[in-house]
């Protein structure tokens, strides 16, 4: 049996984010109060008018704790802005959380990522396997997960769904939106970063933040430290999400360039993003994949959105898809992919 969401209220830090955006929609959407902590809550209440917007910042500590008042749950989506300066901010918002959730009795839920895994645990990661991570930016992710997991010793329930590089309407932040197509115009050409042959693993936003849903609703049966990972969009061999891209479109002779790996060790050294990107091609590599056994077991069949019409949506919301192209015909949306590469 789930848990009622009668008179629940939860806080999300990173509201303006994709991630952040999606779980307050669907917390509302299934009863709950959702508040929002921002440093400028009157210009980010134009953004989602629907949450209850707090002034405070997420590296002050009596601002969270404020915020959370009351709180049943805290989602933990906010990141450092533009990739700088992680190590010195990232942690003390995550021990924020952490003294927040410890005064209310609140659960926390943060959106996990493949950055705590280096290539020592592929191809399939577990949610126990070995985090041995190989960038700065991994370390501190599993720096953070770590003092989730003493916390959870001393009384506050975690919750933590890892999954693929995300795509999706809201996700600007990210491989598909930032590496592979330019957004604001039609698409004359796919840029991709791996290569065919290496598979890679997906996650839709929209469908990530419905899987975490299920699991706030069952999180009395859960351990105090939960972890979980989805398997998402599985391209098994580097090619199906460039073949989703034009079937949405429309143009199976979308040109495919490659990714200007050669570029990043020349620009790394004056721009912060560049160095990130180039840090996270190891991801790009080799495959990995994220068996779901775990989550299954607890939510059921992991939900997921047919491929295409993720990708139509995405490229929809990143103005991708010219007007006459937005609603593309059935027989393309049903163009059939192998059993099991899809997932």
């Amino acid at each position: 049996m789930t848990q009622t969401n009668e008179h629940k209220t939860a806080l999300v830090l990173g509201a303006t984010g994709g991630i952040g955006g999606e779980v307050g929609r669907k917390l509302l959407a299934r009863g709950w109060a959702v508040r929002a902590l921002n440093r400028n809550a009157f210009k980010a209440a134009a953004l989602h008018p629907e949450f209850e917007w707090i002034d405070g910042d997420a590296m002050v500590a009596e601002d969270v704790l404020s915020a959370a008042n009351g709180a049943d749950l805290i989602v933990h989506a906010v990141n450092p802005p533009g990739y700088a300066n992680w190590g010195s901010l990232a942690l003390p918002m995550i021990d924020n959380t952490i003294a927040a959730a410890r005064a209310n009795g609140a659960t926390v839920l943060l959106p996990g990522t493949i950055y705590n895994y280096g290539p020592d645990a592929f191809p399939f990661l577990s949610e126990n396997a070995p985090q041995n991570p190989t960038t700065v930016k991994g370390g501190i992710r599993v720096e953070m997960e770590r003092r989730l997991a003493v916390a959870s010793e001393d009384g506050v329930r975690v919750i933590i769904l890892r999954a693929g590089d995300f795509f999706g309407p809201t996700a600007v932040n990210s491989w598909f939106s930032q590496g592979m197509v330019t957004p604001g115009k039609p698409l004359t050409s796919i840029t991709y970063p791996g290569k065919a042959g290496t598979g890679h693993q997906w996650a839709y936003l929209p469908d990530v933040a419905e899987i975490m849903l299920r699991l706030v609703e069952r999180r009395d049966r859960l351990p105090p430290f939960a972890t979980f990972h989805m398997t998402g969009f599985w391209d098994d061999d580097g090619t199906k999400m460039v073949a989703a891209v034009r079937r949405v479109t429309g143009r199976p002779d979308l040109r495919v360039k490659s990714f200007p790996w050669w570029l990043l060790p020349l620009a790394a050294p004056f721009v912060t993003f560049m160095r990130e990107l180039r840090e996270m091609r190891y991801l790009w590599k080799e495959p990995l994949r994220m068996p779901n056994a775990r989550l299954v077991e607890t939510i059921g069949a992991e939900p997921w959105t047919p491929i295409d019409t993720a990708v139509r949506t995405t490229l929809a919301a990143l103005g991708c898809l010219p007007a006459d192209a937005r609603n593309v015909p059935h027989k393309l949306l049903a163009a059939p992919v192998q059993a099991g590469a899809a997932r």
